[in-house]
Order: structure tokens, then sequence, then C-alpha cells
């Protein structure tokens, strides 16, 4: 076993091999002074996680410092289920993935389809190519809703779809991703509790930090129910913290940039998601929004949206329009009329000159 690949790659099966036959066990790890390191490592690749969105990589030339850096990936999950929040579960698990992917850029073509098969995705190599098989092609790309992914822009032969190395690492950070946000939280013991608390409080502080900080109650003065559902599933998966297609995003800024949020509410509605980078995120709003390109854009019409994969659920209202601006206007209408008519049925009855009854 190699213990540089594996410190590359510490969630591959022969990482577990590795740290047992060093004799090396969890009550070790949480205890002795000698994984002091391990212990701060595995703090950092959370913290790392939380403000960065990839791992630091550290020096891995010696085996002493390839242990240190495998063992700091159990911990850093330890971490994370003791504070079991879901944002930093996606947050930690995103992270992770894009460090992989990254890696793996590096690696033979060999090296990165074991790695795909240590996940569980169907590879083959053709002619010094890789290949992935359609049915996991399709499972963890069915996020990417960018047409660019679509099967039927692939090179299929046999079932198996023909990917450069980029894309094939892209679709594995996926795997991986959905890996570890299953796999996590673990259980863990009050003694694994009360030996990280230190660590946990400074953790909880950060997130709280960051997530007060972006926090998105609602989208202010615009109304939820008068978003079309295309815009409405949108935003809802951002403030899940979810990750949507750059497509998306670009729909959804200059969607809302048009119907009246700023861009500092725009960004803090992006802040949800576990790949959020405040300088990026803004330079994208302000281009969007024309504050950098002079351009503002629209929103994609209908037809772009459906073409996108990015029409969720139409209703009735849908059948009748062509863009999303238009069913906004139309549901804004609508409660104009419903709330005049509301005023005008709770104003008192006018009686007649005498102060007859009405029906005299």
């Amino acid at each position: 076993m190699d213990p540089h690949r594996l410190a590359k790659f510490p969630f591959l099966r022969d990482a577990i091999t590795y740290v047992k036959e060093n004799d090396v066990d969890l009550d070790d790890v949480l205890r002795e002074y000698v994984f002091s390191e391990a212990r701060r490592r595995g703090k950092k690749r959370v913290m790392d996680a939380l403000v960065e969105g990839e791992i630091e990589n550290y020096p891995m030339s010696t085996e002493e410092e390839c242990l240190l850096e495998i063992l700091s990936y159990p911990v850093a999950r330890m971490i994370v289920s003791c504070i079991n929040d879901s944002f930093l579960i996606k947050r930690y698990a995103l992270a992770e993935a894009v460090t992989m992917n990254k890696r793996l850029l590096s690696e033979s073509t060999e090296s990165v389809a074991a790695v795909a098969d240590e996940l569980g995705v169907k590879v083959a190599i053709i002619d010094e190519s890789l290949r992935m098989y359609f049915s996991d092609y399709l499972r963890y790309t069915s996020k990417m809703r960018s047409v660019d992914w679509k099967l039927v822009n692939m090179e299929v032969e046999n079932g198996y779809v023909y990917l450069n190395k980029h894309r094939f690492a892209r679709v594995l950070q996926q795997a991986l991703q959905e890996k570890i946000e299953n796999e996590l939280p673990l259980e863990v013991s009050d003694e694994i509790l009360q030996r990280f608390s230190t660590d946990l409080a400074e953790i909880r502080t950060a997130l709280e930090m960051r997530v007060t900080k972006y926090k998105v109650e609602d989208l202010g003065r615009i109304s939820i129910i008068k978003l079309p559902p295309c815009m409405r599933k949108l935003v809802g998966m951002v403030q899940a913290g979810e990750n949507i297609p750059h497509s998306g995003r670009f729909a959804v800024t200059a969607f809302l940039h048009g119907i009246g949020l700023s861009q500092e509410e725009i960004l803090r509605l992006f802040s949800s998601s576990p790949d959020f980078d405040q300088s990026k995120t803004r330079y994208q709003i302000e281009h969007i929004t024309g504050e950098i390109s002079g351009t503002r854009y629209t929103a994609p019409e209908c037809s772009t949206m459906k073409s996108y994969g990015l029409c969720y659920e139409p209703d009735s209202l849908c059948k009748k329009i062509k863009h999303p601006f238009t069913y906004y206007r139309a549901k804004s209408r609508k409660r104009k009329e419903m709330s005049s008519e509301e005023n005008r049925s709770k104003s008192p009855m006018k009686k007649n000159r005498a102060g007859d009854r009405l029906d005299n």
C-alpha cells in the first residue's frame, strides 16, 4: 500500500487497513499525545471546509506525515458528527469531494479508475480513455442541470459514457459528496464529545457566525407565493443548502434582481449553498445585474428554462405565459384585485337618504 496515495485519498478502504497495520486504534487517536497533531489536523479539516470550501494540502513526504493525514480524516468526521448540523455536514462533504477532485487530476488513468471503483462507480478504460457506465453517469449527474451534461450530448458506446479526466473527476466529486453526506452523522460517545469539547465550541462559534452573517428568513418585501414554480423551487433549493447549476443561479439572480431585490439580499440568499464563496458570488451577481458588465441581464424565458431542465411543476398559469416575469406580474395583479375586493367588502354599507332600510 502506498501511504502517500492513502493520505491524498483517506476515504479509501485501504486507509483503514493501513492504520490497523500500524497498530493504531480509535482510543489511541483520542487519548495519546503522539496523535495530538492528527486531532489538530482533523479540526483543521472541518474549519477549512467551513471557511475555505476545500481541504488544505499538508506535507506528506514521510510515512509519519502520511499517517497523521490519514488519521485526520476520521477525526474530522467525528467532529462533524458531534456538531450534527445539516449545513456543516453538506459543507464538509462538499469540501472533501472538491479536494479529491483536484487531486485526481494529477493521478494516472488507472488510479482514477481505482478511486471510482471504491466509490461504487462502474468504470472501463478503453484506448487509455476513461468510460463510465451510463446508469452511474445518470445517477451522479442528475443534479447537474446544464445541457452539457445531458446524456444525449455525450459519446456513448456499449453502455459506457466517454469522459475526459476533468469531467470524470467532477462526477466522482458528486459520488463522494453523496457518500459522505449519507454516512454522517456517526454515532459518537460521551467520551468523544468530552475530548473535543473545546474544538466543538470553536467550530460552533464559527458556524454560527457564518450562518448569522448571511441568514435569510424570507425574501423581504418580495412575496414567495407570487413566484413562478421554477423560481420558487430554485429559491427553496438554495435556502435548503442544495447546490444548483450555474444556469439556475443565473436565472434566480436575474429574476430576483428584476423584481426588486438588491445585490446584498441576493448574496445573503446564496450564502446557504455549501459551496458559497462570498467574493466569487458577489462578482457573479454584480456581473449579472450590470454593475460590472454594463449589461443588466434578464431572466431566461420559459422555453429556455425548459431546455436547461429548470422548469419545475408548472401550474395552470404557466400554460398561459412565456416568461417567469409575466407569471409574477399576473400574480401581483391578482393579489391586488383580491385585496381591493376584500377592502370593499369590509367598508360600512351606506344608507339611503332617509336612513331607511335598503330593501324598502
